[in-house]
């Protein structure tokens, strides 16, 4: 009898601390955030890739088995028109799915395709997937690609896009870094460079121009036009100065409209937590940069490190990886020498569900996109297999 009461008042203690901590979340959501969402997915992805106005794809990245890849299509709320009234979904729907017998480290969708390719570590050749949920339920393997090999921990980057036919850029090294035809397998330009750097990001800043970044911060540019194109070290580019064994990765935003038209803004972030901004057309310095706010204790590791730049909000980037949040940054008065600056939003839904764990315990943000349509709005992932949607709030008193 008094086990049985003993066990009742614990069920008692566990359901008011879960009422708490409840209100006290319901508190700060309505303060900071204009929406949020809280899903689980089951199993952790370090991907959330686009493949329309309403549908993203996870998958995950465990190297143990066999991994899940699946195309969700968002809450209906989230992409419903304004005043539309209460919305009857609030969840993501499972589209369709396939499985991976290899982590998935990257995933690209194909614009205008519904092509998706990806790759992972301790690969010789990148997966191509086939997706139409109206056909059916299941992502399709449709064959690969041969990559470079590296070594166990090493994995080739990606970046697609389409111009008269779909292509993939893929480089496990600057050296080995090429564009391929999908559909043909055609080998569509190969860097002339014998470079064995490392890669860390590849983009396209047009389908003419691609861009390489490597965990030093040194940044590569080159013309596809061009079969074998050189690929050497951007003329003039600045490289960082070394910081013990500081990596970098990069990403490619909006830039300022010239006569020209409107030339690229590349953004550098390293896992010391520097910030560097770089007009493409002039690469000898950064035209803004600056200290952001990470964890005093360095980095548990740098693979998550990701910045991107808002869609729709001129110049605005986001930055994760360091821990269980994530930056939002707004560099319109950064000054070209460093300098500590401030977020202006900080996204802290992931440690919630970790809070009084240990440090080395605590969910790491493994990714994070903009969502294309609502500016302030952002999708986030961690490693405990959370999957956010939220959009914050403007402090009051704002315009």
């Amino acid at each position: 009898m008094q086990q049985q009461q003993q066990e009742e008042e614990e069920e008692e203690e566990e359901a008011e601390a879960w009422l708490l901590d409840s209100l006290r979340l319901h508190c700060f959501c309505l303060l900071r955030y204009n929406d949020l969402h809280v899903f689980e997915l089951q199993d952790p992805s370090r991907v959330i890739e686009w493949t329309g106005e309403k549908r993203i794809c996870v998958a995950g990245y465990d190297h143990t088995r066999r991994n899940e890849i699946i195309q969700l299509l968002l809450p209906q709320r989230l992409y419903v028109k304004e005043n539309q009234g209460l919305c009857p979904e609030r969840d993501f729907k499972v589209e369709c799915g396939g499985f991976s017998n290899q982590p998935v480290y990257s995933l690209k969708h194909v614009p205008e395709t519904s092509l998706l390719v990806t790759s992972g570590p301790r690969e010789e050749s990148l997966q191509v997937w086939g997706v139409a949920p109206e056909e059916s339920d299941v992502i399709k393997p449709l064959g690969t690609i041969p990559t470079a090999r590296g070594d166990q921990q090493a994995w080739t980057r990606i970046a697609t896009t389409f111009s008269k036919s779909a292509w993939v850029l893929h480089g496990l090294t600057v050296g080995s870094i090429q564009v391929t035809e999908i559909e043909s397998k055609k080998t569509v330009f190969t860097a002339a460079s014998s470079s064995t750097e490392e890669v860390s990001t590849l983009a396209f800043l047009d389908p003419s121009t691609v861009l390489a970044c490597t965990p030093k911060g040194e940044l590569f540019l080159a013309d596809v036009r061009q079969p074998r194109g050189l690929l050497g070290a951007a003329e003039g580019a600045c490289v960082p100065p070394a910081r013990g064994e500081e990596r970098w990765c990069a990403a490619a935003g909006p830039g300022p409209q010239t006569s020209g038209g409107e030339k690229p803004l590349l953004a550098r972030l390293s896992s010391g937590g520097r910030i560097l901004l770089t007009e493409s057309r002039n690469l000898a310095s950064p035209v803004r940069a600056a200290e952001c706010c990470v964890p005093t204790a360095a980095p548990r590791r740098a693979e998550f490190l990701s910045i991107s730049f808002a869609p729709l909000l001129r110049d605005c980037v986001a930055v994760s990886g360091f821990d269980g949040t994530v930056h939002v940054y707004d560099p319109h008065d950064w000054a070209p020498s460093p300098q500590q600056a401030r977020p202006l939003f900080v996204h802290k839904g992931h440690l919630f569900s970790s809070e009084g764990a240990a440090a080395v315990d605590a969910p790491l943000v493994t990714t994070h996109t903009w969502h294309p349509g609502k500016p302030r709005t952002l999708l986030s992932a961690a490693s405990d297999g959370s999957l956010h949607v939220w959009d914050w709030a403007e402090p009051r008193g704002a315009s």
